[in-house]
Formats: structure tokens, sequence, C-alpha cells
């Protein structure tokens, strides 16, 4: 059963006489239960998707259904069914996550003794408990960004959107946050979540839809969408100017087990071969051979960076440093 439906939704912006679309007609199904995660990179249309989603910007065209109502005609309905966490985060730093999570409560609807009861059950269900009556604007950023989840699930909703939800958080923060996820997902929680974290996306989502430059550009498990990834890859470090990259290059493209062959900025080349192991020897070899010294070499599995990579023909990774 579908949570999510959308089909050719959009979001068109004019700046300074131009049209800038934002979002360029994304169809996606969400099936209830588990994470589904938006990756790709800052600008990539991911934030502006979610917005329309939770009912926080209108489409300028397509439609889309929300926890089984009408996201254009029925807004205040698509709200009552969804909690959303966005990067900022909710709680007022003044107050205590007790006030903080009482007031929501009574602002999604709920009695004050039921405001009361269910912040008394997300406290210690997010480990808040030794924290619940300190004033929000003590708390560290693992512990701000649990308040900011049990906020977006005081009204039990079925389906959780999560903007960035680690973003800018230490290691262990990132862990625990996770964990706390995890939970959710168990519990039956459906959680619609953007990152551009790929460690973040591998670990935690069900099934993936690869967005850039506003549209998505390919959707699957990150199973699936790596083993769209033939083989492995090899990273050889070396010279960068044109006639040793030429030279190199010209060696390894008649080679049987490699796939391809692409220049790595700053670094040298990267080639997805036939079983890495075995390549790898040869490779170093021809190199030697050609009179190419090689730096520096690394052999890796199929990343979902990979997949990016083939898709749009740009690392990630190297986009967010």
């Amino acid at each position: 059963m579908s949570i999510i439906e959308t089909r050719g939704l959009k979001k068109s912006f004019r700046s300074r006489g131009r049209l800038i679309e934002a979002v360029k007609g994304v169809d996606i199904q969400v099936q209830t239960g588990g994470t589904f995660g938006f990756l790709g990179p800052n600008g990539a249309g991911k934030t502006t998707t979610m917005r329309m989603l939770t009912t926080l910007m209108r489409p300028t065209g397509g439609e889309g259904r929300v926890a089984g109502y009408d996201l254009m005609r029925q807004p205040e309905l698509v709200r009552q069914k969804i909690g959303y966490v966005g990067q900022a985060g909710g709680a007022d730093g003044k107050a205590t996550a007790r006030e903080n999570l009482i007031l929501q409560g009574r602002i999604c609807g709920l009695s004050l003794a039921q405001a009361r009861e269910r912040t008394t059950t997300l406290i210690g269900a997010l480990g808040l408990s030794e924290l619940a009556d300190r004033k929000v604007k003590t708390y560290s950023g693992g512990q701000r960004r649990r308040l900011d989840l049990a906020l977006g699930m005081v009204h039990e909703p079925a389906l959780l959107f999560l903007d960035e939800p680690t973003t800018g958080l230490d290691p262990k923060s990132r862990n625990e946050l996770w964990a706390e996820l995890r939970k959710l997902q168990d519990a039956g929680t459906t959680i619609f979540m953007t990152t551009h974290y790929l460690d973040e996306a591998d670990a935690l989502c069900q099934r993936l839809a690869i967005m850039d430059g506003g549209s998505i550009v390919v959707e699957g498990t990150p199973a699936e969408l790596k083993r769209q990834i033939m083989g492995d890859t090899v990273i050889l470090g070396m010279d960068t100017s044109h006639t040793v990259l030429h030279h190199a290059q010209e060696v390894l493209r008649g080679q049987p087990f490699v796939r391809s062959l692409q220049e790595e900025r700053d670094s040298g080349l990267r080639l997805q071969v036939e079983h890495g192991e075995d390549s790898l020897p040869v490779i170093l070899r021809l190199m030697e051979g050609a009179g190419v010294p090689i730096r520096t070499v690394s052999l890796s599995r199929p990343t979902l960076d990979d997949v990016f990579l083939k898709q749009t023909g740009r690392s990630l990774y190297q986009q967010q440093n």
C-alpha cells in the first residue's frame, strides 16, 4: 500500500526575471513501512520536494497523495497524519523538553492529559529522561535532535518526514540517532528522509531515490542500485598532467578486464574492473612497464557514490567537500 504517491510534481520560482525549475516533475511511490530516502547534493531539490509533500510549499504542477489524502485539495488532512522535522528543528530553547512536548501535543489536538501521557512516553523512549526538565538551550546537538524527533512524533503520525536529520552532529550523536530511527521503523512508522550522507542512506533506507538537478535520476534499494555498477573500483593516484594521464589511459583502455575508465579530479584515474583483487596486480605491472609512477592505489566494492557517478558523471562525495 502506498503512503506517498506523486505524478509530475513540480516547483518553479521566478528570480530576477528568470524562471528557475527547482523540481522538474517528480514521480515517486512510497510503500507503507520502512524508510525511503532522497539522496543527493545540496541544491538537488530534495528539501523543496519534501516541503511540497508536507504542505509547507504549494506545487506549481503535478499531483500527489500523502497518507491517503490529496496534496493539493486536502492539505489540512495531510498535516494531521504526518510528522515533520526540519533541518533547523522547532524546539523553544527557553523551555524544557517536557514543556515543548506538551505544547506540541496540544497544538496537534491532544487533550492536556493525552499530551502529558504522550510526553512521558517519548521522553523515556528517546533517552531524554535526565534532560526533561532542563532548558533546551543547554542541550548538545545530539540531545536537541532527539527532542526534535520527539516533537515530530508527539501525535503518533503514520508518516514521519526528516530533512537532513543528522547534519552537524558528531559521530556518536549520529549513531545514537540512527538507533532511534531504527526503533521507529521497527515500531511501524514510515520514514521519509532527505540526506546527502552516503553512509546514512546505505544504513537506514530500504529504498532510495537519487536526485540531481531537480529530477530523480534513479530509484531502487541500495543493493539494487549498487548492482548496477558491475565490478570493483580501482583508483590510481598519479601525476595528473595531461601527458601522463593520456598515456596511462592508452595502456589500460585495451585491457579486457577494464569496464570503464575516468579521470579522477586532482588524483589520477578511476577504473571499473572485473575481479579487482585479480586485476590490480596486472594494472600495477602495466603501469610499471609503461613508465607511469603510481603514488597511491585503492580498491573498493561498489558504493552509492559510484551509482551517483555513473548516473550524473560527478562524485557526490567530492561535492560535499
